[in-house]
């Protein structure tokens, strides 16, 4: 299991502002301009209810496939889907239990298109934007259309006012954060390769976003 925040804060050098918690008024009015942009939005107070949230929106027999996310991992998601009791296709053990490189490969790149995809973000602008990025582009790769219904799960302390603000997030949070993560886990650093602005949501009832009043992942 991936550490949290707490596991890297004291090792590195990251904009602490930048990870502040909205205002009750502020946070109602990000969920006004996320839903203003095709979002729908749940705000819930803690994991254990993000965690329900999740398993009462994906149906039985759907596949489900996930992009990597310490939120996911703290909220006790990975858990549920790797051992927990549910009637989902298990789309990444599937996939993990491959041997083979380019069979594996080929076989995340099939999983994109999972019934749903669960996932998380960098970053959340009050304005009504998404950003989120990884170095292979994994993570991100179904949010914008491959997954027929894309859930995603992120602590308030993402809330950041503006656009401007949530890059800097990404830069300034997410990334050295997720870097000692990676030297840790990987061996090798990480890398803002592969980026998604996500201003808005066009299909009805596709992607949904669950805001936690806690503070979850990087």
């Amino acid at each position: 299991m991936s550490q949290n925040k707490d596991g890297y804060a004291e090792q590195v050098s990251y904009d602490e502002s930048l990870d502040d918690h909205p205002t009750d008024d502020e946070l109602d009015e990000a969920v006004e301009s996320l839903e203003d942009h095709g979002f729908d939005v749940v705000v819930v107070e803690d994991s254990d209810a993000a965690l329900a949230e999740l398993q009462s929106r994906i149906p039985t027999g759907a596949s489900v496939m996930d992009g990597h996310s310490t939120t996911l991992e703290e909220i006790g998601f990975m858990d549920h889907l790797m051992e927990g009791d549910h009637d989902w296709e298990n789309r990444h053990a599937e996939v993990y239990g491959i041997d083979d490189d380019a069979e594996r490969l080929r076989a995340r790149r099939e999983a994109q298109a999972s019934d749903y995809f669960v996932g998380s973000v960098n970053a959340i602008a009050a304005t009504g934007e998404l950003v989120a990025a990884d170095a292979s582009g994994s993570r991100i790769g179904a949010y914008p259309f491959a997954a027929e219904k894309l859930l995603l799960v992120a602590g308030t302390n993402k809330i950041v006012d503006d656009l401007d603000a949530a890059l800097d997030r990404l830069e300034e949070v997410a990334y050295p954060l997720e870097d000692a993560r990676a030297q840790e886990a990987y061996g090798q650093g990480s890398l803002i390769a592969k980026q998604l602005i996500y201003r808005h949501e066009t299909e009805d009832d596709r992607t949904t976003l669950v805001l936690v009043r806690e503070s979850l992942g990087y």
